[in-house]
């Protein structure tokens, strides 16, 4: 189902009311507005030169959020001359980002700007793709990182499918905080780089989007730092310019919280905290609470602080450690997707990123055979990581995203742990 809104119009169902009464005046692509005009700050003006110079087709669908980055990024293309539509997926009904507020900020900022808007329903794929292998996930004892498997399956890969489709527009945009180098020569490789602000760098989340999408993806905002975004968004007098940033996760932020999440889909099972030797030293009330790493409420008075080293689901036990028997030498990743290289057929040194606020780390790559799993993936391909000095919070389900520099080499799923390490 989707709903389109295109200036002057009234929104087509099932959005309804999801417009509001008034709005800023209309945006559009002149001085008069201050819009192509010199930018707030030295980068602005360097991103509205590179998309005024882009090659090709400028049309482009922008996936807006309703926040201040995607919007940004409509405006920009605006600026340079591009045909812009809106998109905005509709994820889940409720509160939060991805939900009525930011439908309506979406809807607000499309009337600002002059462009059309499109909502598609997207919310039973969301709940397939998302919702569903999330509470699976947390049930088995693992942790997963659900934006990665998000920004493939149900954002830009269906973004793209239905800009093409519908609209029949090639490329898409979004405010992701990350740069893609064009291949050189047909053949090779679309390459995916870190944005250049090292705080919203945010191309960890976009490791496992296929070669295929990164040719038809615009990042205007990879070049630009979070000030740079806000002083262009408020030069332009966009709407959106000074909205507070999410912190959570939109499930969390859609919940409160994301305990609170797994609370509506788990039930409550109660279990023991262990040591590794089986020595019982608390109770829990569900695996899902905890997370490898995890020292803070864990609910145990113990001689020395525990970290969580294990969640064993089969017995339902949260297994703890010092934090000297915590560290990892080595873990196994698999469903590996190649991105900027080809898989690689000999052992490679990389620096990895197992979290996505961790500082990435020096490791041997070694590949290894794929198995059933990585084949039903499809991403046939699997590797082992040995760090140079041990890790903390290696943890099952998270992603480990390798990188040379500044460019994303690959990435894929943590499956296992090596044996501990003393710090």
């Amino acid at each position: 189902m989707m709903g389109s809104n295109r200036p002057g119009a009234s929104p087509a169902a099932p959005f309804p009311l999801l417009v509001p009464t008034t709005s800023p005046p209309a945006i559009t692509p002149t001085t008069d507005h201050g819009v192509a005009g010199i930018g707030a700050t030295p980068a602005g003006d360097a991103v509205l030169e590179r998309l005024r110079a882009w090659p090709g087709d400028r049309r482009v669908a922008v996936g807006l959020s309703g926040g201040v980055d995607s919007s940004l990024t409509a405006a920009l293309l605006l600026a340079a001359g591009w045909q812009v539509e809106g998109l905005t997926l509709w994820l889940m009904s409720g509160k939060g980002s991805c939900c009525a507020e930011g439908l309506v900020d979406a809807a607000g900022l499309c009337e600002q700007l002059g462009i059309p808007h499109h909502v598609v329903d997207s919310r039973e794929r969301f709940r397939n793709q998302i919702v569903d292998l999330l509470v699976q996930g947390y049930a088995d004892g693992i942790t997963p990182l659900p934006c990665s498997r998000c920004n493939r399956e149900v954002k830009f890969g269906p973004m793209l499918a239905w800009a093409r489709e519908e609209l029949g527009v090639e490329r898409i945009a979004t405010g992701h905080y990350a740069r893609v180098r064009p291949a050189a020569a047909p053949g090779e490789r679309h390459q995916l780089l870190r944005g250049l602000d090292a705080h919203k760098d945010q191309s960890y989340f976009l490791y496992d989007l296929p070669q295929d999408a990164l040719g038809r993806l615009v990042f205007p905002l990879g070049e630009l730092t979070k000030a740079d975004t806000r002083a262009e968004a408020a030069r332009l007098g966009l709407r959106t310019a000074a909205k507070p940033e999410s912190q959570d996760l939109c499930l969390a932020d859609h919940h409160g919280s994301m305990r609170a999440f797994l609370d509506a889909h788990l039930a409550p099972q109660a279990g023991q905290i262990v040591l590794a030797d089986g020595t019982v030293v608390g109770r829990h009330d569900g695996i899902h609470h905890f997370t490898i790493g995890q020292r803070r409420g864990l609910g145990v008075a113990w001689k020395e602080p525990l970290h969580v080293v294990a969640l064993d689901a089969a017995r339902n036990r949260v297994v703890v450690a010092p934090r000297a028997e915590a560290a990892r030498s080595h873990c196994e990743v698999g469903a590996v997707n190649w991105v900027s290289i080809a898989p690689p057929e000999t052992p490679l040194e990389v620096a990895v990123q197992v979290r996505y606020r961790s500082a990435p780390v020096a490791a041997l790559l070694t590949p290894l055979p794929a198995i059933a799993s990585d084949h039903a993936a499809d991403r046939p391909h699997r590797c082992r990581l040995r760090f140079q000095e041990p890790q903390f919070s290696i943890t099952p389900g998270q992603a480990a995203v390798f990188y040379a520099d500044e460019v994303l080499l690959g990435g894929g799923l943590i499956q296992s742990a090596g044996e501990a390490d003393p710090a």
